[in-house]
């Protein structure tokens, strides 16, 4: 067995579990969400995703759809939440700059064990001053791995291919974090880098590209495309990998057809949408033994490692709202957690029905830092987000230190007029405001249906009805905060 095998041999003795992750790059040219997505998202497969990040390119961004998006979810997003929320996913985070568009969802198993989420972006159209052009990224800890994910839509035609990768450098180099050991785009252990990035296939003749494309032998495609021509060149894209493009280009397509260009300008067909990652490289050893005696060089890749296996990488045909073809890629994260539990432990006690009072306790179970700001959120089982709660209740400032310690609460309580009259599956969830994500979910658990209003007496039954529904009109004004 040779050294190399013997070390992986040893990674995946260290490695607890496998993680599904699918991704979706798509310029959907202003157009409105086609009503299903279950082609896109791959809802049926075996073993179920376990994250969901997917970054659109030219969303609908007039000035008055804009304004309008900025107050309630843009139309991609409502879908997407629609389309989800019912298996379980919740959507984690987003970041929207003019139409680029990023968004996350996970598993609601999974949602106290994503933490410091943060996001940005970087303009780079008309010199940086105008943001229909440039990227916006995602930062969080999976179960304690530092994860980046940033979404490009970079400069259009052929003559451009330098100032597609200086854009991109531009980008990375610019683009920071309020987080100490991953202050840039590089510092994450894993950065996923996808877009509409724009490149072309140079060289080729028109009647070529089609005849290669047509007889699906894309390998011959693959030494003229730019992306490829500047990886070769530029160390810094080198640390990127991608899988091969042994599917059709992407763009450009006549609409509602898998026709390729066909008016005036007959564009060449071009992979423009595309996905990498990049694993950060280990440090380097010190060059003398004295400055490694001092110098601690353990950035956890040997005690908690990961593995990124690209499953499947490929377009998806059905789709013809745009002129580009949505671009998949499904990859495996095998890793071992740094922590396995929750910050802090969430609980109903006893009976929970709008008739009464309900009452909750929750268990700090490690240190974090608190806010005055936290609160504990009521959410129906196939909740949206994490603002999609049907009521909530501040954590008492008085019973939060600054330093959370091992400490059990159990004075919190729901008004019973702020409970759901309808009943259902619920689950409690603990915000964190600084570490800006649920650290803690309960159990599901029944609240039951409140009979007393639905003995048939109406002004009783209409009154129940409008101090619920005055309940969740001061919980909204709440999440516009958020």
């Amino acid at each position: 067995m040779s050294s190399d095998d013997e070390a992986g041999e040893e990674v995946s003795r260290t490695l607890d579990e496998a993680f599904q992750l699918h991704m979706v790059t798509w310029n959907v040219a202003t157009a409105e969400p086609p009503e299903n997505l279950n082609s896109l998202l791959h809802l049926d497969v075996q073993p179920p995703t376990d994250l969901y990040v997917i970054g659109l390119q030219e969303v609908s961004a007039t000035p008055l759809r804009f304004i309008s998006d900025m107050i309630a979810e843009d139309s991609w997003s409502h879908q997407l939440m629609d389309t989800l929320a019912p298996r379980g996913y919740v959507k984690v985070t987003s970041i929207r700059m003019q139409g680029l568009l990023l968004l996350v969802f996970a598993k609601q198993l999974h949602l106290p064990f994503i933490r410091d989420i943060q996001t940005t972006y970087t303009r780079t159209g008309l010199f940086g001053y105008w943001g229909n052009k440039g990227g916006v990224s995602v930062r969080f800890s999976f179960y304690g791995h530092m994860v980046c994910f940033l979404n490009c839509h970079l400069a259009a035609h052929m003559n451009y291919a330098l100032q597609r990768v200086d854009e991109f450098e531009y980008i990375l180099e610019t683009q920071d974090f309020d987080i100490y050991n991953t202050p840039h785009i590089r510092d994450h252990k894993i950065v996923f880098w996808f877009g509409d990035l724009n490149f072309r296939i140079a060289d080729h003749g028109m009647h070529f590209l089609r005849s290669s494309i047509n007889s699906e032998r894309f390998n011959l495609l693959w030494g003229k495309d730019q992306l490829n021509m500047m990886r070769a060149k530029e160390p810094f894209l080198q640390e990127f990998e991608e899988g091969p493009l042994r599917f059709r280009p992407t763009y450009k397509f006549d609409r509602n057809s898998d026709a390729y260009d066909t008016s005036g300008k007959k564009r060449k067909p071009a992979w423009t949408d595309r996905i990498l990652w990049r694993i950060k490289p280990k440090s380097p050893p010190p060059e003398d033994e004295d400055e490694q005696a001092s110098t601690s060089t353990d950035d956890g890749h040997d005690e908690y490692p990961i593995q990124v296996t690209q499953e499947s990488y490929n377009s998806d045909m059905s789709y013809g709202v745009s002129d580009h073809k949505p671009v998949i890629a499904t990859f495996s994260l095998e890793l071992r957690k740094y922590f396995d539990m929750q910050l802090v432990h969430v609980s109903p006690e006893g009976v929970w029905s709008a008739d009464q009072d309900a009452a909750l306790n929750y268990t700090i179970l490690e240190d974090f830092m608190s806010s005055t700001w936290d609160w504990i959120g009521l959410y129906k089982v196939g909740f949206k987000s994490a603002s999609d709660y049907e009521a909530f209740v501040w954590v008492k400032e008085d019973d939060v230190p600054e330093i959370c310690e091992q400490t059990v609460y159990d004075s919190l309580s729901f008004n019973k007029d702020e409970i759901p009259l309808l009943g259902g599956q619920y689950v409690l969830g603990y915000y964190s405001t600084n570490i800006q994500s649920i650290i803690g979910l309960s159990a599901n658990f029944q609240v039951s249906l409140d009979e007393k209003n639905f003995d048939g007496v109406p002004n009783v039954f209409f009154q129940a009805i409008w101090v619920h529904y005055l309940v969740q009109f001061t919980a909204q004004l709440h999440k516009t905060h958020l």
